[in-house]
């Protein structure tokens, strides 16, 4: 799930990732919120400003119906079947 309670330990984490190319897998996701949403939305800017790649691998159904409710057209687009090499 995340959501506001989720929201710091995820920036976190993907901070600590910071400088390279990231796969997220997104599998077990049940739930998005907002904060979730903007968190993974700032670390997608943030890895196109290091032209690095941010992808987001293996979604729930649950997670694809969130980011359409949402209307999150930067991280359809960085969902993907497999990550990159």
């Amino acid at each position: 799930v995340l959501d506001l309670k989720a929201a710091a330990p995820l920036r976190q984490e993907l901070l600590s990732h910071r400088g390279g190319p990231l796969a997220v897998n997104a599998r077990e996701v049940t739930r998005v919120g907002g904060l979730g949403l903007q968190v993974l939305m700032a670390a997608k800017a943030a890895w196109k400003a290091d032209e690095q790649s941010f992808d987001i691998v293996d979604p729930s159904e649950d997670f694809l119906n969130a980011l359409q409710l949402f209307g999150a057209p930067e991280l359809e687009a960085a969902t993907l079947e497999e990550p990159r090499p």
